[in-house]
């Protein structure tokens, strides 16, 4: 059995950095908040409705509420900066500083601000037929 001098949970405080400080707490934050979004979203979607009962039109209704848009929008950002802050870290972790580690991060940021821009249009300028 370890003491707790030698255990540590996680991922230490980072002190040197106030942006690391940040993306540390937004983990946190960010993860807590992704927990109940999903599982409001999965008892709306998979234990109040059945399979039979959601489809284009149970979309549609769904999204004639700004708060549902919103609902969805939360999610959306917080799911997508929650991951891209991970995989940054792990690059962090894992890659030294120099051109490959640029690289890897700007395809990162690039691929992230394209999903988060598409996912924001489709949720936002939905149109119902």
């Amino acid at each position: 059995m370890q003491n707790s001098e030698t255990f540590q949970n996680g991922r230490p405080i980072p002190v040197n950095s106030s942006f690391e400080l940040f993306a540390w707490f937004f983990m946190r934050l960010s993860g807590i908040l992704l927990l109940l979004l999903a599982i409001g979203h999965l008892v709306i979607m998979h234990l109040i409705n059945s399979i039979d009962t959601i489809d284009y039109q149970f979309v549609v209704n769904r999204w004639k509420t700004p708060f549902w848009r919103s609902y969805d929008g939360l999610m959306l950002f917080l799911a997508l900066l929650h991951g891209l802050n991970g995989l940054r870290t792990i690059l962090d972790d894992y890659l030294r500083p120099g051109a490959w580690r640029i690289f890897w991060l700007s395809i990162m940021y690039t691929t992230g601000f394209i999903l988060l821009f598409v996912g924001f249009l489709t949720l936002f300028t939905f149109q119902p037929k």
